[in-house]
């Protein structure tokens, strides 16, 4: 990996780091609205975090669906640890 895919990938891991507090975040802000609208609204910051559009548009993510379809994964997963841990009580 050169230094630019590297420092993506610094700055991805760095945007991971704050979805707990995230998703912590929009579940206060946003309690009363769905799940789905709570994880768009954590997409949204955590993708600004890793500078989504910046990325696609230098071609460090080439399929931004794909990305996003992924990061919603990770978003789903961290919700689902965080629902089985003493947070959720």
């Amino acid at each position: 990996m050169g230094g630019s895919e590297m420092e993506f990938v610094t700055v991805f891991l760095r945007g991971i780091t704050l979805l707990p507090g995230v998703i912590q975040g929009t579940e206060g802000l946003f309690g009363a609205k769905t799940g789905e609208q709570k994880k768009a609204a954590a997409l949204e910051i955590v993708g600004a975090a890793i500078h989504i559009a910046d990325a696609v548009s230098t071609k460090k993510i080439a399929d931004a669906d794909g990305f996003t379809a992924g990061l919603g994964q990770i978003v789903d997963g961290v919700v689902a640890c965080l629902n089985a841990s003493l947070w959720a009580k």
